[in-house]
């Protein structure tokens, strides 16, 4: 199961990056020197289409084989058999294991998507 991010942090990612990269290709066309900072521009624009293309393809978290996962580059794993403990406060969810602790920014997730995820996490029976 994928549990997805909200259209509203997917389409802010995806407008500044159109606007990047038209403020950095007038500031190299349009200008017969054009600064670094316009170049600066153009990587800017090229991380926030990546990070659009990259969140809309993996989406925040999947959950799956008895592990919930966070899709971001070096992120951790946890089975969800090893959970403690998942304190539920304003924004966030975080779920803590003996180890390891994984912390859920629930503003970004889908309001449909936060709702599978608060059935699969009270199957796991703990007290919020």
């Amino acid at each position: 199961m994928k549990i997805y991010y909200n259209r509203k942090r997917l389409n802010h990612s995806l407008i500044f990056g159109i606007l990047w990269l038209i403020i950095s290709l007038l500031g190299i066309f349009i200008k017969d020197d054009p600064y670094w900072t316009d170049y600066c521009f153009l990587l800017v624009s090229f991380l926030y289409l990546g990070s659009y293309f990259y969140e809309k393809s993996n989406q925040y978290l999947t959950i799956q084989n008895g592990q919930i996962h966070k899709n971001y580059p070096f992120s951790k794993k946890i089975n969800l058999s090893e959970i403690k403990r998942i304190k539920k406060s304003v924004g966030e969810y975080i779920l803590q294991t003996d180890k390891t602790r994984l912390i859920v920014n629930t503003n970004f997730i889908d309001k449909k998507s936060l709702e599978d995820l608060n059935i699969e996490l009270e199957k796991l029976n703990f007290n919020s």
